[in-house]
C-alpha cells in the first residue's frame, strides 16, 4: 500500500476547514499495517501527526510516520508536534514537503533528525504542494489563491440572449462544482449574478461555511437576497459610490460592508485580495459573473482556472460570454494554462489549467 498517497487523500478532506493552517494527513504504520490516521482539525484544534497519534495510543513506538507536510517545531495554538512525534517514540518519518513557513522551513526535519529518527523527505513532493497550493502562496505573498470557474457552452456562453442559464451544465457536473466550495475559504461573485440568479452560494454538508463575497461597486445588493438569509457570513465590497442608505441596509439585513478603492469606476480588486489576506482567508473561488471574471483576467489576478464546458452551441453576439473585460487585442498577450488536465463530467468535460504566470504555485487540486 502506498502510505503517503493515503496520507493524501487524508489530507484534501481537510481543505477548506483549516485556513490559515494548511491540510495535512498524517498515517502511522506498524508490522505492515496502519494503527493510527489523522487530518488537520479546524484551527485551534489538533495537527494531522496529533490526531493519528491519538489514535495509534501505544502501537506508535517504534512505529512509522508518513505525513505530508514537515511538521511544526513551535507553539501556536497547539504544542509542537515535533515533540509530540518524538514522545510517542515514532522510530522513522517519511515527510512529503518542507513547510514554508519560516518558522518551521527545515527546522522541524532538523529537530527529528537530532532525536536519532530516520527522516527521509520528498516522497510525492509535487502532489503534497498541490493539495496546500493555497497555503505556499498565503505563505509567500499573504494573499489568496485565486481560482476562477467558469460554466459555459461550447462556443464559451454562460446565458442566452434573453438571460436564460438554467441549466447549461448537467447534473454531474453541477453537482462536483458545488462540492467544490467546501474546499475554498471564500467564495465571490460579481452583483450581476446576484441580481440575475439569486444564487445561496452555499457548500453542501459542510460543517464550516466559505465566506460569501460579493463585488458590488454601486450597492445595488438587495438586501432580501437569499444568500444573506443563509448560514455563514457575507461581505459586501463596495466603493464611496454606493448610497449611505444602501450600505445601511446591507448591514442591518446581516451583511458586513467594506468600502474599498476604485479602479475605473469598480472595486479594485488587488485591494479586495489583500483585506481578505489580512483576514487569513487563503483561496477564493470566483464563480462569476463575466464582467468580474473579466477584471479578474485582465489584471492577471487568476492563479487557477476550472472550466466546466457543456457540450451545446448557444451562439447570438448578444449571449452573454463566459469572461467578460477588455480582453487583449494580440493572440501573443492572451492568458495561457499550463499543467492542462480534462476530465469527464456525465456529457460535460472539465478543464482544469494554471495561469502561465504563476510558476512558483506548483499542481493541481482533485477530490
Amino acid at each position: 500500500m502506498d502510505y503517503m498517497l493515503r496520507a493524501l487523500a487524508l489530507g484534501r478532506r481537510s481543505l477548506g476547514q483549516t485556513s490559515p493552517n494548511p491540510a495535512v494527513g498524517a498515517v502511522i504504520v506498524k508490522d505492515g499495517a496502519i494503527v493510527g490516521e489523522g487530518r488537520t482539525q479546524p484551527p485551534g484544534s489538533w495537527h494531522a501527526e496529533v490526531m493519528a497519534l491519538r489514535q495509534a495510543g501505544g502501537k506508535a513506538r517504534r512505529a512509522t510516520m508518513y505525513v505530508t507536510l514537515e511538521p511544526c517545531c513551535h507553539f501556536g495554538r497547539t504544542p509542537p508536534c515535533t515533540q509530540a512525534i518524538i514522545s510517542a517514540g515514532i522510530v522513522e518519518i517519511h515527510v512529503a514537503t518542507s513547510d514554508p513557513n519560516p518558522l518551521v522551513c527545515g527546522k522541524g526535519v532538523a529537530e527529528l533528525e537530532a532525536a536519532g529518527i530516520k527522516t527521509y523527505l520528498g516522497e510525492r513532493a509535487e502532489e503534497a504542494r498541490e493539495v496546500n497550493e493555497a497555503f505556499f502562496k498565503f505563505i509567500a505573498m499573504r494573499l489568496p489563491f485565486v481560482t476562477a470557474k467558469l460554466a459555459m457552452s461550447l462556443d464559451g456562453k454562460t446565458a442566452t440572449r434573453t438571460g436564460e442559464s438554467k441549466w447549461i451544465t448537467g447534473e454531474a457536473a453541477r453537482r462536483y462544482s458545488h462540492s467544490l466550495r467546501r474546499t475554498f475559504d471564500a467564495i465571490m461573485v460579481g452583483v450581476n449574478t446576484i441580481l440575475a440568479d439569486d444564487p445561496q452560494l452555499t457548500a453542501p454538508r459542510s460543517r464550516r461555511q466559505p465566506l460569501r463575497v460579493i463585488v458590488d461597486s454601486q450597492g445595488r445588493t438587495p438586501p432580501p437576497a437569499k444568500l444573506l438569509q443563509m448560514p455563514g457570513k457575507t461581505l459586501v465590497a463596495t466603493t464611496r459610490a454606493a448610497e449611505a442608505g444602501g450600505i445601511d441596509r446591507l448591514r442591518g439585513a446581516g451583511a458586513e460592508v467594506a468600502v474599498l478603492p476604485e479602479r475605473e469606476g469598480l472595486v479594485d480588486l488587488g485591494a479586495l485580495l489583500k483585506l481578505l489576506g489580512q483576514r487569513d482567508i487563503t483561496s477564493v473561488l470566483v464563480e462569476g459573473g463575466g464582467t468580474l471574471l473579466g477584471s479578474f483576467f485582465d489584471q492577471r489576478l487568476v492563479d487557477k482556472v476550472l472550466a466546466f464546458v457543456a457540450p451545446v452551441i448557444i451562439g447570438g453576439e448578444k449571449a452573454r460570454p463566459a469572461v467578460g473585460g477588455q480582453g487583449v487585442a494580440e493572440l501573443a498577450r492572451a492568458l495561457r494554462l499550463e499543467r492542462v488536465r480534462v476530465r469527464r463530467l456525465g456529457e460535460d468535460i472539465m478543464v482544469s489549467g494554471y495561469a502561465e504566470s504563476q510558476e512558483g504555485i506548483h499542481g493541481l487540486q482533485e477530490e
